[in-house]
């Protein structure tokens, strides 16, 4: 299950990404969910993803 919370979800979403994601669009269709949903979200809290590093900052 996804994190609802902003902050956790960050946290999640980068663990998985460093780990067992070579980027966001296959992390995303792994999880069945909207990548602009997600992107959206962890902007709110100023957080846009980094291609180069994969991750969240």
């Amino acid at each position: 299950m996804i994190p609802k919370d902003p902050v956790m979800l960050l946290s999640y979403v980068n663990t998985q990404l460093r780990d067992f994601y070579p980027d966001l669009a296959c992390f995303c269709r792994d999880k069945g969910i909207e990548t602009e949903e997600l992107v959206e979200k962890l902007r709110s809290i100023d957080y846009e993803y980094d291609e180069k590093t994969n991750r969240f900052v």
